[in-house]
């Protein structure tokens, strides 16, 4: 039996006979002599079938071949710089493991609901597979940067019984004869773990029961929290541009290939360096007042907002010190105008909008418990978070940056949907 080996590592046996296993993406034949390119989920490799020099029943076998077929193939290495990868296959043998006779996505333009309704097969396609290459990148790039920084990873429970961002956003479901939630955030949990590590983050699905339908939101998408004791707001921002910038910096350094699939201008990434832009609340209802916007200061920022604060820009610019009205009830009052708090959006340039809110949080447990009154919230579900301002209260910051908005930014797709491998939307829950 020949050595099996993957794509990735078939330059390691140059002049070697080695056994392939994957699908097959495309065939063609010229006469006698016939190719196929093979994936194996490393990379593509190109094997070539001379007539001559295979049985009979080697030849016949590449003629059944269709796409998406998944194959086991024998041949020798050879190195071919015009091949995809740089190498390819002389078959010595082919067979069949698996059939796939009209496989539903041909190489034709298809509609978006045709593809998400045949998404576990669309995530086949050399774009989506760039895509959730670079979604991997930035995941296990998110891990490094925190563990190299000392922070302490904390699992938050998906199921909650308390809201942490607005009643209106949330999924309820029975639990055992009580509310609970799915969890629109994992910030209070790790607030708590803060008081025993110092520095900690979690890393998990979140859901917003939100009736949007814009390329910017999903109904279930993923959240990196970090929680900092003893940061105030600006520490707070200086960690968020710096975590961007790491990020960013990783995809321009490991996923360079996906990104040239992608046909992403990377020129638009690498200005993403330090220092951000800053812009109060205040200076960005004025900017965009004097663009023809007619915000009144108090109102949130919308998407178009964020935009056209953004479009002056070429790297992610901060908003901070939003009024108090506009943001959640845990967030810090602002000392030097009591109107607002202390808190932060990160907006991405080229339209991408909001990817962090963050805020340094209400560490006075008088000033908490009577915006948890403002905000009509059940008491009792928030006496364990209360607590923390009772037993050792302390200056603490976090922010929540979103991985698909991110992804959306870095990879400069269109649409969220397709940051994700199951997308979950309004009227979307299959497959």
């Amino acid at each position: 039996m020949a050595l099996v080996s993957e794509v990735r590592h078939l330059g390691q046996h140059v002049g070697e006979v080695v056994t392939v296993r994957g699908w097959v993406e495309t065939t063609r034949s010229h006469g006698k002599v016939a190719f196929l390119v093979v994936r194996d989920g490393s990379g593509i490799v190109q094997g070539v079938v001379l007539q001559k020099q295979v049985p009979a029943e080697v030849w016949e076998r590449f003629a059944a071949l269709t796409q998406e077929s998944s194959v086991q193939v024998v041949g020798e290495v050879r190195e071919d710089p015009r091949a995809p990868g740089g190498y390819e296959l002389t078959v010595q043998d082919l067979e069949i493991v698996g059939g796939s006779e009209d496989y539903p996505i041909q190489p034709k333009e298809h509609g978006i609901d045709f593809l998400l309704d045949h998404r576990h097969l669309w995530l086949r396609s050399t774009q989506q597979r760039a895509i959730l290459r670079v979604r991997n990148e930035i995941e296990k790039a998110i891990a490094d940067f925190f563990y190299e920084r000392g922070f302490i990873r904390i699992d938050s429970p998906i199921l909650t019984g308390s809201i942490g961002e607005g009643a209106s956003g949330l999924f309820e479901t029975d639990y055992f004869e009580q509310k609970a939630y799915l969890a629109q955030t994992g910030q209070l949990y790790v607030e708590a773990a803060a008081a025993a590590f110092g520095k900690v983050y979690c890393f998990g699905p979140t859901f917003r029961a939100e009736k949007s339908k814009t390329r910017r939101h999903l109904t279930e998408f993923w959240m990196v929290e970090p929680e900092v004791a003893w940061n105030d707001s600006e520490a707070n921002m200086r960690l968020q541009e710096e975590f961007v910038v790491y990020l960013v910096g990783r995809a321009l350094e490991r996923c360079r290939p996906e990104l040239e699939t992608l046909e992403r201008d990377t020129s638009k990434l690498e200005s993403v360096q330090s220092p951000f832009p800053r812009l109060s609340y205040s200076e960005a209802v004025e900017r965009l007042r004097a663009k023809g916007s007619e915000i009144q200061w108090g109102q949130d920022l919308g998407a178009p907002d964020e935009t056209m604060i953004a479009e002056d820009f070429d790297r992610p610019v901060f908003i901070y010190n939003y009024p108090k009205e506009a943001k959640a009830f845990y967030m810090k009052e602002n000392p030097a105008d009591p109107r607002t708090v202390l808190c932060d959006d990160l907006i991405a340039p080229e339209g991408y909008g909001e990817i962090i809110g963050g805020s340094q949080r209400e560490d006075d447990y008088d000033k908490l418990l009577a915006r948890i009154r403002e905000e009509g919230l059940p008491e009792e579900s928030y006496g364990w978070y209360l607590d923390l301002r009772k037993y050792g209260t302390f200056p603490h910051s976090g922010f929540g940056l979103g991985l698909e908005r991110t992804i959306a930014w870095i990879t400069g797709r269109p649409h969220i949907r397709e940051m994700i491998p199951f997308p979950r939307m309004l009227h979307r829950i299959y497959p």
